[in-house]
């Protein structure tokens, strides 16, 4: 910006430095002229007074000239420099709202609460770290407990297949008792009579 500034007063300035050459050339050419034309009367150069007037209003007109490009100048410079107050206000305010989308886009609402992006995802990957973590534990322990559980009813069916083979001899021997206890009482009886 202040680039464009400099371009333009530098281009200005040269603009008139040409036009002043020209003009100053004109009226530096209007002296000679006058001096040369004069004649000499006594020592004393001797004027026309038409010429003079001339010399005088062209002056005149170049010194007008001047003021009205000096007021244009700093009109022109006012107006520069307020354009480019504008520009910096604008510029200070779309920075600050730059900031704000910034600050907005790197924040995320959770449960009404404003929490940044880096807070939420370190939240969010502890969270499923603990989670995965228990679930690990879960598995693990469900895989133990299973596996206890199968062991459990092998022995269960083991003992009741031992404990079907003991009721079955312990059937056998109370029956072979029941009937020598029989034999025993026929024979008691037998020989009681």
């Amino acid at each position: 910006m202040k680039q464009i500034l400099f371009a333009s007063l530098f281009l200005f300035t040269l603009t008139t430095a040409v036009g002043q050459t020209s003009t100053e050339t004109t009226i530096d050419e209007k002296f000679q002229e006058l001096i040369t034309n004069s004649n000499n009367f006594k020592g004393y150069k001797v004027v026309d007074t038409d010429q003079l007037t001339t010399l005088q209003q062209l002056t005149s007109n170049r010194i007008a000239e001047l003021k009205e490009e000096i007021a244009a100048s700093k009109e022109a410079f006012k107006a520069q420099k307020v354009k480019i107050a504008d520009l910096e206000a604008e510029l200070e305010e779309i920075q600050g709202q730059l900031q704000t989308v910034t600050a907005q886009k790197d924040e995320i609402a959770v449960l009404g609460m404003s929490v940044s992006k880096s807070a939420y995802n370190t939240t969010m990957w502890s969270i499923i770290g603990v989670l995965v973590l228990a679930l690990v534990l879960f598995v693990v322990r469900f895989k133990k407990s299973h596996t206890h559980t199968l062991e459990a009813r092998k022995n269960l069916a083991e003992l009741e297949k031992e404990f079907d083979a003991y009721r079955v001899k312990s059937l056998e021997k109370e029956q072979r008792l029941g009937r020598l206890l029989q034999d025993e009482k026929n024979k008691q009886l037998k020989m009681a009579k």
